[in-house]
């Protein structure tokens, strides 16, 4: 009997053996070749397709409403409960600087040769600029709440940005009266005190934006924004917000992009922040290392810190890295678009993201309103417009027109040989 029992174990263990063995035998960066081979190809030119849906079924709420000076009127005002009076004083400037500061650099680009895209896109930069015009005509039944409260320091910041990453678009083809009532109402921003942390870069952003066009501009803001956040730096491609160390995405959302944009915004007119542009290059590209390894291979990202609602706006300074065409040396823009794509669409798909009408609801993967702060409301939402902007690259470029790549986490969890990473000093 004890023999027979022995003679069972060998043959199954055996067997086991056997059939473990071409498993074995094909390594995990084998097996990532062949399922890149098996599985369906996207080109670049599917990815921003994907993108554009994407695009427009998250601005068509907001510019539809606005255009026709309905956006007061319609649009829901969703927030913590309790605080639905407070955030109907902002949201709807929220929902318009933010999805215009992500949609600008599209807006402004180069007529490409897709029919169905310059389609879309001329009807938004018709749509963009509405927005504007009835946004800052106090006789408008949508004129948007500027200087009025605190919050709207930070979203005509968002708006400044537009405007400075869209000159021909935003700027330039404004009717003379709209220009004259955005500068006014940027203007009254000036009443609101910012924050010690990354609000002192919403008054920085605006004043960049008047020396950008010409407009009277305060160095002090711009000079003391600037100078803190090298104070307020913690190492390894990362600022504090405010004295201390936050583990979130505002270097993303606001402190690193608007950094970069404040300098270029005053380069032609000054050098005297010039001294800043290496260090805050050489930061900024490696923050954008460690933005893209963050993105785990099934395209998610650790939900971390505050402001999740605003969900793939964490990703606005890879993106502004890739639309700048200055990412690092270890990060190809082909893994970027790669790595986006599969960030926004699984994001997007999540049900319960939109409501019934098509606006965005609070939430970080589907609708969950208890990840929303006090501060958040239905427009705080379109920063997620913010991951947009390497579709102001043109078709041909690299980015779209590379075939794709798998991103670093992807082919590090599947066994691929991949270089070792490292901190920045300084």
């Amino acid at each position: 009997m004890q023999s027979i029992q022995q003679a069972t174990r060998r043959g199954f263990l055996k067997s086991a053996l056997l059939t473990a063995a071409p498993l074995a035998a094909r390594s995990p960066a084998a097996a990532l070749l062949q399922d890149r081979e098996n599985a369906p190809r996207r080109t670049g030119k599917e990815d921003r397709a994907a993108w554009l849906k994407i695009v427009e079924r998250v601005s068509q709420p907001v510019l539809e409403a606005i255009s026709q000076q309905k956006l007061r009127a319609t649009m829901p005002v969703e927030a913590a409960k309790g605080h639905e009076q407070d955030r109907a004083q902002s949201t709807h400037l929220e929902a318009v600087g933010r999805l215009l500061s992500g949609l600008a650099p599209w807006l402004e680009a180069d007529p490409g040769n897709d029919p169905e895209e310059e389609r879309l896109r001329r009807r938004y930069q018709e749509m963009a600029r509405l927005a504007i015009r009835y946004g800052t005509d106090p006789k408008s039944p949508d004129a948007l709440n500027f200087g009025s409260n605190q919050q709207s320091v930070v979203d005509a910041a968002f708006l400044a940005l537009a405007i400075v990453r869209a000159p021909t678009q935003l700027w330039e083809k404004l009717d003379p009266a709209a220009r004259e009532n955005l500068v006014r109402a940027l203007v009254e921003t000036r009443n609101i005190q910012p924050g010690f942390n990354n609000w002192l870069l919403f008054s920085a952003m605006i004043e960049a934006c008047f020396c950008k066009y010409g407009q009277p501009w305060d160095t002090m803001r711009i000079d003391y924004a600037l100078r803190q956040h090298q104070e307020w730096y913690k190492g390894d491609g990362m600022y504090g917000d405010g004295p201390e160390f936050h583990w979130d995405y505002y270097n993303s959302f606001v402190i690193q992009p608007m950094m970069l944009t404040v300098l270029d915004a005053v380069s032609t007119v000054t050098h005297r922040w010039a001294f800043l542009n290496n260090a805050v290059t050489a930061r900024a590209r490696r923050y954008a290392a460690i933005q893209e390894r963050l993105i785990s291979p099934e395209g998610t990202y650790p939900p971390i810190g505050r402001s999740l609602a605003y969900r793939f706006g964490a990703l606005q300074h890879l993106a502004e890295m890739a639309w700048r065409r200055d990412l690092p040396e270890s990060v190809t823009p082909a893994q970027v678009r790669a790595a986006m794509t599969a960030v926004m669409t699984r994001m997007i798909a999540a049900p319960g993201t939109f409501d019934a009408q098509g606006w965005l609801t609070i939430g970080f993967a589907g609708h969950q309103p208890s990840i929303g702060e006090t501060y958040i409301s239905t427009g705080s939402l379109y920063l997620c417009s913010a991951a947009w902007l390497p579709l102001g690259l043109d078709t041909s470029d690299e980015f779209w027109s590379a075939p794709p790549q798998p991103w670093t986490s992807k082919k590090a969890w599947s066994g691929v040989d991949i270089p070792t990473d490292h901190a920045i000093i300084g």
